[in-house]
């Protein structure tokens, strides 16, 4: 029994050797050559570079096929084929807006198969694969890319006061930027850094716990991440504590005014409605207590007054004068005509009537 179990341990060790002798020839023949950094981080809008180098040995025989996928995160999922080399033609596949932005960079044929992928942008983040076979050879490659977006420019302010003897907090911040985002103060004038100053990278503020004039001068504030930097400035300065008690009493004694003016504007207002209301409920009543004068027509008037005198005085004719005659007031009392005659002309003398005038 012992020859037979050599004779297969025998079979076992050529068979290994054999396909270790395999699996080293096809990984010696094609070998992708690129040593650059797995994961890239690119500004938004850059172009970027995506090495795939690789070389062939004599024994790879078959036709040159060279494969660009962006890899799925989901591991069930198909990872996604975006360009290609094959039979010496270039196919690219999926979104066109995606597509014709990719390129080789070189003759996949000499044995360069790098890409690159302009104005990129953050939905060009993803890992992506370059699969080079050439049968029976065949190798690949995976890179990262992150797309980020460079800080814009920080704005620099002070919240709270410059008041010496009390805390100081100068900020920075940057409205736009892809995380992680790092503020970092450092002072351009005046001397060093107050010693009691302490500052958050994170959140951009630097805190002065006991401000002094020593402390006064030109603060810049870099914000940074991976793909570009930013900075801004503030002058510092130093006031003296103001008399917070005044400003209180100032303020309530101004509101107490303002309050006052208000109500004294809304009294004026009240009044001239009233007034006004008033002076038309009197015009309303002087309308509805003044009578009508009767119509007398002047000629119905006269009339009535040549009957009447006819019947006082038969055979004598008046004269209706009397609106022609000055008024007693102003040329003396009328004159008055006695039943005596008058000189030689023996007429009587008539007697003036105030209602119905001279007699003619």
């Amino acid at each position: 029994m012992e020859p037979v179990f050599t004779s297969t341990r025998l079979k076992v060790a050529v068979l290994f050797l054999l396909t270790i002798r395999l699996k080293t020839d096809v990984t010696e023949a094609m070998q992708v050559t690129s040593s650059g950094p797995q994961t890239i981080q690119m500004a938004q809008g850059g172009t970027v570079n995506l090495g795939c180098t690789y070389s062939s040995a004599p024994q790879d025989k078959g036709e040159l096929d060279i494969e660009w996928s962006n890899v799925s995160p989901d591991m069930t999922q198909k990872d996604q084929l975006i360009l290609s080399h094959t039979g010496g033609l270039m196919h690219q596949y999926g979104d066109p807006g995606v597509s014709r932005r990719l390129k080789f960079i070189g003759d996949p044929k000499q044995g360069d198969a790098s890409i690159s992928i302009s104005d990129v942008r953050p939905s060009d983040t993803g890992t992506y694969q370059c699969k080079v076979k050439k049968a029976p050879g065949v190798d690949m490659r995976k890179v990262t890319l992150v797309v980020m977006a460079p800080p814009s420019v920080p704005k620099c302010w002070i919240e709270g006061g410059e008041e010496k003897g009390g805390p100081v907090s100068l900020r920075c911040k940057s409205s736009q930027g892809s995380i992680p985002l790092s503020y970092t103060w450092k002072r351009e004038s005046g001397g060093a850094m107050p010693s009691d100053a302490t500052q958050d990278t994170e959140s951009g503020e630097l805190l002065i716990k006991n401000h002094t004039d020593s402390n006064i001068g030109s603060y810049m504030c870099e914000a940074k991440n991976a793909v570009g930097q930013e900075q801004c400035k503030y002058t510092l300065r130093a006031y003296n504590p103001t008399n917070k008690v005044g400003v209180i009493v100032g303020a309530v004694i101004g509101a107490i005014l303002l309050l006052l003016l208000l109500l004294l504007l809304i009294w004026l207002l009240i009044c001239c409605c009233h007034k006004r209301r008033y002076e038309k409920e009197i015009a309303n009543e002087l309308r509805e207590d003044a009578v009508a004068p009767e119509s007398r027509p002047s000629s119905r008037n006269s009339s009535f007054r040549s009957v009447l005198a006819y019947r006082t005085h038969p055979g004598v004719q008046y004269s209706s004068v009397r609106k022609n005659l000055p008024s007693v007031s102003e040329s003396g009392p009328s004159p008055v005509y006695t039943g005596e005659s008058n000189g030689a002309s023996g007429r009587p003398s008539l007697k003036y009537d105030h209602q119905y005038g001279y007699p003619v």
